[in-house]
């Protein structure tokens, strides 16, 4: 009996040593649980404060920019009356820069993505240059304007051109192309690749005809992200010698004469949208304000149908592919 109540004793003395650790347990977990709830209140908060004052923003823009907005706006150059300045050359020369510099980063920075990710050996020297490219992405973009003076200005003789602005502009942008490239790359499933080798395809057919189209979406979203940056620098071109004032157009790029296409256009002097609206907000007069205003609308519109038709792109080819 002495022996039994003895072990009823031990038995007890185990048990009180759990019952306190549950007990400190479940405190814990609701300490940690309050924590989580009042982090995930900051940053909601955080992020409706955030949000409020970009709409905010948005809203008086539009409201002091969008009545200014009509057909003349678009098809007058800027003048020293504000009632008559448009922002023709700003929209023409920021679409022509766009191009250039959509036609100088896009192609080399997907090849570079696609050459980092699926064939370069994996050793330091790749490293070395993934992390340079990291890098760059963060610098400042006047670094990019200072260097393009001294390369394509003073070096190459480009002069203060369209050419020179989208080289700029691409190589600011090619560093972020070149990194959204290869993450889209990674998030094929290696069972993709596998499934082609097995069929007989080689490396470049698997990439052409597998990893690109399902990591399309990816890339067009980097792309997009990328000239979204490009089309509201300023300092860059401000810094290779981009007009603040500006009353003609671009050479056109049809020709009358065999091939039908001129490129002289690429040499020509530009001014771009942000130029303009530098230029007219630095006045002291309140209409050139509201011209600034309606130029900020117009720039956004852009970058949110530039933002929709990736999404819409996205969307058709994700609709189209099956894993």
């Amino acid at each position: 009996m002495e022996t039994i109540m003895a072990s009823a004793s031990d038995v007890e003395n185990k048990l009180e040593p759990l019952s306190v650790l549950k007990s400190n347990l479940a405190v814990n977990v609701k300490q940690r649980k309050r924590s989580d709830f009042l982090f995930s209140l900051v940053g909601l908060m955080s992020l409706l404060f955030a949000l409020i004052t970009l709409l905010a923003l948005f809203v008086d823009l539009a409201m002091t920019g969008v009545p200014r907005i009509d057909l003349a706006f678009f098809a007058e150059f800027p003048s020293r009356f504000a009632s008559k300045a448009g922002i023709l050359s700003a929209w023409v020369g920021t679409f022509a820069v766009m191009i250039t510099t959509a036609f100088c980063a896009i192609p080399m920075g997907i090849a570079a993505g696609i050459y980092l990710e699926e064939y370069a050996p994996k050793n330091w020297l790749t490293r070395l240059i993934e992390l340079n490219i990291i890098n760059l992405a963060g610098v400042p973009s006047i670094t990019f304007g200072l260097m393009a003076l001294g390369l394509f200005v003073y070096k190459l003789q480009l002069g203060q051109s369209i050419l020179t602005a989208g080289l700029t502009l691409g190589l600011l942008v090619l560093p972020i192309i070149i990194v959204t490239t290869r993450e889209a790359i990674r998030t094929i499933p290696n069972s993709i690749r596998e499934a082609s080798y097995g069929l007989g395809a080689t490396h470049w057919q698997t990439i052409q005809d597998h990893i690109l189209p399902y990591s399309s979406g990816g890339i067009l979203t980097g792309v997009i992200i990328a000239l979204s940056r490009a089309i509201g620098e300023t300092a860059p071109l401000v810094t290779i010698g981009a007009l603040t004032f500006i009353a003609f157009l671009p050479s056109s790029p049809v020709s009358p004469e065999y091939p039908f296409l001129s490129f002289k256009w690429l040499m020509d002097s530009f001014t771009v949208m942000p130029i303009q609206m530098f230029n007219w907000i630095s006045r002291p007069q309140a209409e050139f304000h509201v011209n600034a205003a309606a130029t900020g609308v117009v720039l956004l519109l852009m970058t949110l149908i530039m933002n929709g038709i990736a999404i819409f792109i996205r969307y058709r080819f994700r609709k189209k592919m099956k894993w």
